[in-house]
């Protein structure tokens, strides 16, 4: 809520004034006697002990009114986005090398949860653009279309785990499956962000093939590479008694590749070799990507003042009859 003219809350003042005139009227005639001790015996009757009854209604009389004078006003605020935003896919590999905890060891993350918590970082960041997600291994499939309901798209995010889709790397396929999500689109810029820990091994379309197609439809390709710099990465598996050990499996990251495929397109390529470095990625990516999204508000406003109008005239009312009945002065 708010006042359209808070200035004339400014006469509220004025009650001070009338509050100190009233007591200063009650104040006034003396009567001598010679002995006060009969009158302190005589009890008040409740129309003198309760005169102040009047002012307190005068008062509260005041107040309504200059709150109404300034105009209260309760608004419903409506926001409008007229800017195209961006298309964006996310295409995340979850074959089985991206259970590697290389990314970070010491709390036993996996590659492809550190992927999942940058991704939700990078979802929640954005406002105005379509968002979808597609996963891939040996096969690429949509998990999610393009849509603007993150939230939906988060629970999708949250359910992608190693071994929905048969073991493999198909690159080539994931970057064909985004393009066709894509292409079609009427969005004003459109852009695949691939994460991939390996090389591709798997699918019928060759990843340079599948980035030429995205340039033939204006989509760009950022392609981010997942994996420790050292040769082997720490990969979890059960000892013959079932308990947890690590063993060591090579990093084969086809960086020369996803370097191709990201120029093709204008993208660029990055390598996450750790949690906060691919969190930076996605961040970076996101600060690339940012539409400028024109926003007009517009607020509906509800006059109040007949809700302190009424109360203040049946106040008033009160006043009147109370000061010419029960609190009645002898003339």
């Amino acid at each position: 809520m708010n006042f359209r003219d808070p200035l004339l809350l400014l006469l509220a003042f004025v009650v001070p004034l009338v509050v100190w005139s009233y007591f200063r009227r009650q104040a006034g005639g003396t009567v001598r006697f010679s002995s006060l001790g009969t009158l302190k015996r005589v009890r008040s009757p409740w129309s003198v002990r309760g005169r102040h009854v009047l002012i307190a209604l005068r008062t509260a009389v005041i107040l309504l009114l200059v709150a109404a004078l300034a105009r209260p006003q309760s608004g419903k605020e409506e926001t409008r986005i007229t800017t195209e935003g961006i298309d964006i896919v996310l295409a995340v590999d979850i074959s089985g090398s991206m259970r590697a905890e290389d990314l970070d060891f010491a709390r036993h993350v996996s590659r492809v949860q550190a992927a999942k918590n940058a991704a939700k970082d990078f979802i929640k960041g954005r406002e105005t653009d379509r968002i979808g997600l597609v996963v891939f291994a040996s096969l690429a499939y949509t998990q999610c279309p393009l849509t603007l309901d993150y939230g939906v798209l988060l629970q999708f995010l949250d359910k992608i785990d190693i071994g929905q889709i048969p073991d493999g790397t198909a690159i080539g396929s994931a970057i064909a499956a985004s393009v066709a999500r894509l292409k079609d689109t009427k969005a004003k810029s459109k852009v695949v962000v691939l994460l991939t820990d390996g090389r591709n091994n798997a699918g019928k379309i060759a990843p340079a093939t599948a980035a030429q197609m995205a340039k033939a439809f204006n989509i760009k390709i950022y392609t981010i590479g997942v994996g420790t710099r050292e040769p082997f990465a720490p990969f979890p598996s059960q000892d013959f008694f079932g308990n947890r050990v690590y063993v060591r499996q090579p990093v084969d990251i086809d960086e020369k590749m996803l370097q191709e495929v990201a120029a093709t397109t204008g993208g660029r390529y990055f390598r996450a070799t750790d949690t906060d470095s691919l969190r930076k990625i996605y961040a970076e990516i996101d600060q690339l990507e940012k539409t400028e999204a024109e926003v007009k508000t517009y607020t509906e406003y509800n006059e109040l003042f007949p809700k302190l109008i009424i109360p203040a005239l049946a106040l008033l009312l009160l006043e009147v009859l109370a000061a010419n009945t029960r609190f009645r002065k002898i003339p």
